[in-house]
């Protein structure tokens, strides 16, 4: 199993973003942002939904 990302390193690189947002979305700002490996290979590793708030990223994640 990877390694979890940084929470706030996270965020950081998802500000900016309008939500609600698709994964797509989320992958994209976050590639765009400069996001490291880490970072990407757990968002690539969201499920295929819409998020509203960026508390439903975090938590897709880490799991809540």
């Amino acid at each position: 199993m990877s390694e979890n990302p940084n929470p706030i390193e996270l965020q950081k690189h998802l500000g900016g973003l309008d939500y609600p947002v698709s994964k797509e979305d989320v992958v994209r700002r976050a590639e765009e942002s400069g996001a490291d490996g880490t970072v990407l290979e757990a968002l690539r590793g969201l499920p295929e939904r819409t998020f509203e708030k960026p508390t439903d990223v975090t938590e897709a994640v880490f799991g809540g």
